[in-house]
């Protein structure tokens, strides 16, 4: 057996061999110091920053803020009552004494009621609601429901919600949590199950486990330290656990898989951890190289809640890889060949088929595992990957256009998406904030609570005879738009009354007796700062309500005049404009940086090329899932939500960052396996069955398991996490089918030895092979590691006694 060249991935298999328990001692310190931090990590995230501070939406509402000192901090406290009317004594007694400790609170700026304003009475006028304004900025507002709720007293004859922003802010910490913990309790067992499934060993199980719950233990409190000293949002915690658990388990379930196998090749313990860091360690190297560029993608956008999923994201990742390269190796070393101890027999299950296939099958677990191993090496041409392999290659063109078309039009529902930003539609309908909101949309006139604001800029105050000309003239163009109900300003308060007679009102301001009046104008008018309130006939998301936001943006409001577009649909469609315009940037940057490091790993220019057009058909196919599940309700009912009738506007782009560097994962174990054996063979077609027959399994078993935590996620009751998770589990179904198991060997056959050529260097071969060609011999190896050269690996293989390369 030959000894393997050193590299660094080699000698530093050979470090945590020798350090192996100084290893462990550290990572379990490191551990015990995470662990009372982790938990809390919610209590420093934010459930906002889902618009961009450069967003006009912002600029408007900041404008307004500032000069007008508008509150866009607003509470809705819902009335409803069965047996009073709004306009009866007892329902505004009732209503009046409820809110009396709300009134006299320091942190309210003011309270709002039907009284006020009749527009906030419900349709049947069983209902009525009231706008309380927080003194604090949204983001803080959460914190004082608690006191809000508790000085809101109950009454015999009302039904109260509270409703508003900071409400569903709130819900959001709070489903997220609910969420995570469920996901937790349901992908550690399944996880577990499946591992029990691949290893037969509890001892070989638990170790992928231990090595993604430490890394997601200790990102969780790094999180908690980052959070307060940079806003991040509590989207984190979801993805941080997400790809934690996944990738953790993906990469220890690749390393100790290699470790057995060159156990089972005859090598001792300390070599084979060694060989096992200097492969597939390499490979987890390169592979979370990969998924932190797709999740580095992220933080090109200006919207805080994707700049720290991927913060996140990438953070969890290399602790991960961190992890695999050094606890893992280390618990390895210590185990030896215990790592089979423990065996999980199946014989209820397998008995049948031990029977046929196997006489020893009352073996101990180890001597099957290390039998069924070197069986693998000896005779791979029997296995199923080896076989469909030579059978797609046989047939490459027929394999290759089906397969390609039936992606492809998986993919085609993505054509009529509509995007949206998320609301109260995304929460599950148990929480106060989706109550409230379904409550105005049902017996309110919701679009009263969702007007379109435009802060308007004039050249000198607002008063003047000629400024009051221009809005009078202004105001009436938007009066004049058909999608347009009513329009709200200190020119359109009295119908009856001409410019002229504006014009004279306003000479004098403080002269004015109206009430209401005299309100308006304290409440929309400083300076040469004027804001008018636009309410659109349609509902806020609407395509109609978003054209008018569009029109009103793109038609010169008149000479001197600026005007600036806030509001739900407003910001609506800031959020997906600033999402999709940033993303053809992040999506090349991603792409190119993968590129380069592909064509590092492989020296190959065509082979990295390959794996992003082969991942882009994986993503695509999500993408139409996502229109069919979640725009247009196919088996809403199963998966337990309600229709958006658009798709959640991040949930692409987090889909492409996330996914795009998951599939690369396993295209990088499967095409570093496939690169062994062409360095052994130099045969492409033979080198492409062996590299899918070896790690074939393994990666669908990876495969299977990401499966299974990502669809624990899809179990959310949040729409945005349940999108993700549900994605991640379609994508990585038809990555680890369709793509590997056809695809790529169709085009690594149809392309040949191109899949392995450089410019100026042509195609790669290894080094070893040409001396024993110039010395006239081919030496037989009985190696089944890696060798390692300062060029990259060069595994040394056994050649079959039955003539065959392996």
């Amino acid at each position: 057996m030959q000894k393997p060249r050193r590299s660094i991935f080699y000698a530093l298999g050979q470090v945590t061999v020798r350090a192996r328990w100084l290893i462990l001692l550290l990572w379990l310190l490191l551990a015990l110091v995470a662990l009372p931090f982790a938990p809390r990590a919610s209590q420093v995230l934010q459930p906002g920053g889902l618009l961009s501070p450069d967003a006009e939406s912002q600029r408007a509402l900041d404008l307004l803020t500032s000069k007008l000192h508008l509150n866009p901090t607003v509470v809705q406290v819902i009335f409803t009552s069965q047996r009073y009317r709004v306009d009866s004594p007892q329902f505004v007694q009732q209503m009046q004494q409820a809110l009396a400790q709300v009134r006299s609170w320091s942190e309210v700026a003011g309270v709002v009621t039907y009284l006020d304003n009749p527009r906030q009475i419900s349709l049947d006028r069983h209902g009525a609601y009231a706008n309380v304004m927080l003194k604090t900025d949204p983001d803080s507002a959460p914190r004082l429901l608690p006191e809000l709720e508790r000085r809101l007293k109950a009454q015999p004859d009302l039904e109260i919600h509270v409703g508003g922003s900071p409400v569903f802010y709130e819900d959001i910490q709070f489903v997220s949590e609910r969420d995570l913990r469920r996901a937790e309790l349901l992908a550690f067992p399944f996880a577990l199950i499946a591992l029990l499934l691949v290893f037969r060993s509890v001892i070989a199980a638990l170790l992928p486990t231990i090595i993604g719950g430490g890394a997601v233990i200790v990102a969780l409190a790094i999180i908690f330290g980052l959070g307060h000293v940079i806003p991040l949002s509590i989207f984190v915690l979801n993805i941080t656990t997400l790809f934690g658990l996944g990738l953790g388990v993906d990469y220890s379930l690749f390393m100790v898989s290699r470790f057995r196998e060159e156990l089972a090749r005859g090598r001792k313990p300390g070599e084979a951890v060694a060989v096992t860091v200097a492969t597939a360690g390499r490979a987890v190297t390169f592979s979370g190289f990969t998924v932190s560029i797709g999740l580095f993608g992220l933080t090109f956008f200006r919207i805080n809640m994707l700049r720290s999923v991927g913060l996140g994201g990438m953070l969890v990742v290399m602790l991960c890889v961190v992890a695999a390269l050094t606890l893992l190796p280390a618990m390895l070393a210590i185990l030896g060949t215990r790592v089979n101890a423990l065996p999980v027999r199946l014989s209820w299950l397998w008995g049948w088929w031990r029977q046929r296939r196997a006489a020893h099958v009352d073996a101990a677990t180890e001597e099957v595992a290390l039998a069924g191993a070197r069986s693998a090496l000896i005779q791979p041409h029997q296995g199923f990957w080896y076989r469909l392999s030579h059978l797609v290659m046989r047939y490459p063109l027929r394999f290759f256009f089906p397969v390609l078309v039936l992606l492809v039009a998986l993919g085609l529902p993505f054509l009529a998406v509509r995007f949206s930003a998320p609301g109260a539609s995304i929460l599950p309908q148990d929480v106060p904030s989706r109550v409230s909101y379904d409550l105005l949309v049902s017996r309110f006139n919701a679009r009263e609570t969702t007007p379109i604001l435009l802060a308007v800029q004039m050249q000198g105050n607002v008063l003047t005879p000629s400024n009051i000309a221009l809005l009078y003239r202004y105001v009436q163009r938007l009066e004049a738009d058909p999608r347009v109900a009513r329009v709200d300003s200190i020119v359109s308060a009295d119908p009856r009354l001409t410019l002229q007679e504006y014009e004279l009102l306003y000479t004098h301001p403080q002269l004015i007796a109206d009430p209401y009046l005299s309100g308006l104008l304290k409440s929309s008018v400083a300076g040469n700062l004027a804001m008018v309130t636009v309410i659109s006939k349609y509902d806020m998301l609407s395509e109609q309500s978003e054209e008018l936001v569009l029109t009103i943006r793109n038609t010169p409001p008149g000479p001197g005049m600026h005007v600036l577009v806030a509001g739900g649909s407003a910001s609506n469609i800031d959020y997906v404009e600033a999402l999709y315009g940033d993303f053809p940037k992040a999506a090349l940057i991603v792409a190119g940086i993968t590129y380069v490091v592909l064509l590092l790993l492989f020296r190959s220019l065509l082979l990295p090329l390959k794996a992003i057009l082969m991942n882009t058909l994986s993503i695509l196919a999500s993408y139409g899932a996502l229109v069919v599940i979640f725009q247009e309700g196919f088996l809403h009912q199963l998966l337990g939500f309600t229709p958006l009738g658009f798709v959640e506007a991040s949930s692409p782009i987090l889909l492409f960052c996330s996914l795009f560097g998951l599939s690369m994962d396993y295209e990088v174990f499967l095409l570093s396996r496939v690169q062994e054996a062409y360095w052994e063979s130099g045969d492409n077609t033979q080198a492409v069955a062996l590299g899918l027959q070896r790690s074939g399994g393994i990666i669908t078993s990876a495969a299977a398991i990401v499966v299974v935590v990502s669809a624990c996620f899809a179990t959310a009751d949040m729409i945005l996490v349940k999108a993700l998770g549900l994605g991640m589990a379609l994508a990585v179904i038809c990555d680890a089918t369709l793509v590997r198991g056809l695809l790529v060997p169709a085009t690594m056959r149809l392309l040949g030895n191109l899949n392995w050529w450089l410019p100026f260097v042509g195609v790669q071969r290894r080094p070893t092979l040409l001396a024993e060609e110039k010395a006239g011999r081919r030496e037989v190896s009985s190696e089944g590691g890696t060798l390692v050269s300062g060029e990259g690996e060069r595994p040394a293989h056994p050649r079959s006694q039955q003539g065959g390369r392996l």
